[in-house]
């Protein structure tokens, strides 16, 4: 279900089509239901095909066309911004450190942004890239093959933090400090992060672990947890990376809206 304060929060943010007046067919299915469909499917893992339509989300075909339609509207990406800026203006958003890191998913089928895994067997194979404010709620996630290295993201995920208003003054955009692993250890990208009026803290490679990092580390993989926690994003079934960065983004204003439920 969609609770009534979120729908309130996503109802203004759709694009309104118009209705034709000769040969108007039939009315189309309120957006509250097909939304319903969409998270059943992010959530469960199921199909489109095999959508239960018995629960009144209307056929999978018409789920994935609104979800197509309103990612490429910009939906998600105005409603995360709208979910930061509530966090950002009561003082919930930990912008004295990001955190970054990435998962490897699945492809079941081959397409944009997908390449043969590393980690398993040169399947195709893709990657969330994740990055995180101190606590954990996510500003940015971008979406690559599976052979792409972590740190060719790291100057994209940081350009892709919005700017967060909810407060006088200039709109926050960036965090104070950066935590990071081994797997972005170059001093290339630390000069470019400093570049940013930004502290990179990246572990070194080759050196012993226990360096302490993983105390502040660790919430960026419970956020990627969050993520796999909807089963349509532990494998790739999309051929085309749109639709699979369309649940991405979704699932970011879902787990931030959580925050704001539970913060707020």
């Amino acid at each position: 279900m969609v609770p009534d304060d979120l729908w309130q929060r996503i109802e203004p943010l759709l694009p309104v089509k118009p209705r034709r007046l000769r040969s108007p067919g039939r009315r189309p299915l309120p957006d509250r239901l097909v939304l319903q469909g969409i998270l059943f499917v992010l959530h469960t893992g199921i199909q489109w095909e095999f959508l239960p339509q018995q629960l009144g989300f209307g056929s999978g075909m018409t789920c994935w066309r609104r979800l197509e339609q309103w990612n490429r509207a910009g939906v998600w990406q105005r409603l995360h911004e709208l979910l930061l800026a509530e966090l950002h203006s009561l003082g919930k958003l930990d912008w004295s450190r990001a955190v970054v890191d990435s998962s490897h998913v699945r492809a079941a089928r081959r397409g944009p942004k997908s390449g043969p895994s590393p980690v398993d067997r040169a399947r195709p194979g893709s990657k969330h890239h994740v990055l995180t404010e101190g606590a954990g709620i996510p500003l940015a996630v971008t979406l690559t093959g599976g052979n792409r290295n972590d740190i060719t993201q790291l100057l994209p995920l940081l350009e892709a933090i919005p700017a967060v208003r909810g407060r006088r003054g200039r709109p926050r955009q960036r965090p104070d400090q950066l935590y990071a692993d081994r797997a972005y250890d170059h001093d290339k990208y630390r000069r470019a992060v400093r570049g940013k009026g930004i502290r990179p803290r990246i572990a070194r490679r080759g050196q012993a672990h226990g360096s302490g990092l993983g105390v502040y580390r660790w919430v960026v993989e419970r956020t990627i947890a969050w993520y796999h926690g909807m089963k349509r994003l532990r494998i790739r079934w999309e051929r085309r990376d749109d639709i699979h960065e369309a649940f991405l983004a979704l699932a970011t204003c879902i787990i931030t809206y959580r925050h704001v439920v539970r913060l707020c």
